[in-house]
């Protein structure tokens, strides 16, 4: 039997959930030489969390390219700086192989974007968006699937920060790599797989 989860949380409940924090390695991939040797370190997981961060445009009509990708196994994250490296084809072979399931939320938007930079046939992605309704719960947002489902708060402060600056800060990085590896706590926990901080 599919376990059943409240259809919604309310603000207030949320406010009161622990903050959720991704405390494995990150590893920051901006140059070739760190790319490669992050291809090697990644292999072929079976599944992996997915998510990227585009610098915010806050004039009408303007929009930047995607800035960075990030993966997430069970206790690594890599966050690859597009804005710098662009999209290898080794990436976009990852991206494309049927055998390593990819989770995220609202992908399609981020799969248009990446593909802006160089030409691949995503395959093995899995949008929680299409799967949680299964489970009985209407919210499709990150932060409200995080609650609902693992029981944790996830902090959006970095959101709307600058994903082309020279350097990232720890901030911005801890966001992004807990972002892509909520995402995939998320599906193992719908399919029955617990995940304990």
């Amino acid at each position: 039997m599919t376990k059943q989860y409240n259809s919604s949380i309310t603000d207030d409940e949320l406010r009161r959930l622990p903050l959720l924090q991704f405390d494995g390695k990150v590893t920051l991939v901006d140059d070739m030489e760190k790319f490669r040797r992050v291809m090697d370190e990644i292999g072929r997981p079976s599944l992996l969390g997915f998510d990227t961060e585009t610098r915010p445009a806050f004039k009408k009509g303007r929009r930047y390219k995607v800035a960075l990708l990030q993966l997430a196994d069970a206790d690594r994250a890599w966050l690859f700086r597009l804005n710098m490296i662009g999209l290898p084809p080794e990436l976009a072979s990852l991206l494309s192989d049927g055998n390593i399931l990819k989770t995220g939320v609202a992908i399609r938007d981020d799969l248009k974007a990446l593909r802006l930079l160089a030409p691949f046939e995503p395959d093995g992605f899995t949008d929680l968006q299409g799967i949680v309704a299964d489970y009985g719960i209407e919210e499709l947002g990150l932060k409200k699937l995080t609650a609902i489902v693992l029981g944790y708060n996830l902090s959006k402060s970095q959101q709307v920060s600058n994903w082309e600056a020279p350097e990232l800060t720890v901030q911005q990085q801890l966001y992004a790599a807990t972002d892509a590896w909520a995402c995939r706590s998320i599906y193992l926990a719908l399919n029955g797989n617990e995940i304990h901080q």
